[in-house]
């Protein structure tokens, strides 16, 4: 079983960073994929990025391409999302999701924190 934790949510303005972390234990996080999802009130849950076991490939979701970038620590078991230029349309819970390699669906999920863009 894995543990993941997710932190460095918060309020914030427009056009400002925040930087999340997800913290993994209970297994060693080189052997996982990562990914970052999100959930606004009222909306399905959203993709957001997503990074393979060793940083190496990274792709997102159109609307935070050149403004959010994932990447993970495997010495230090942590993955991160760095987002730049948050509008309020990013207002979501932030949730880090671990999967093995080979896998479709992922296989642990964290239970989010709280991203709050104010215009």
């Amino acid at each position: 079983q894995m543990h993941l934790v997710e932190s460095g949510g918060g309020l914030v303005q427009a056009g400002t960073s925040l930087r999340l972390s997800c913290a993994a234990s209970g297994r060693p996080f080189s052997g996982y994929e990562m990914a970052w999802f999100r959930q606004a009130p009222r909306k399905e849950r959203e993709f957001v990025a997503h990074i393979n076991w060793n940083g190496a490939i990274t792709y997102y979701a159109d609307s935070v391409e050149g403004r959010f970038t994932i990447s993970k620590d495997n010495a230090k078991n942590m993955g991160y999302l760095q987002m730049n230029a948050l509008k309020p349309e990013d207002t979501a819970v932030y949730l880090c999701a671990a999967r093995a390699g080979g896998h479709v669906e992922y296989d642990f999920w964290g239970q989010g924190t709280q991203v709050t863009v104010s215009s």
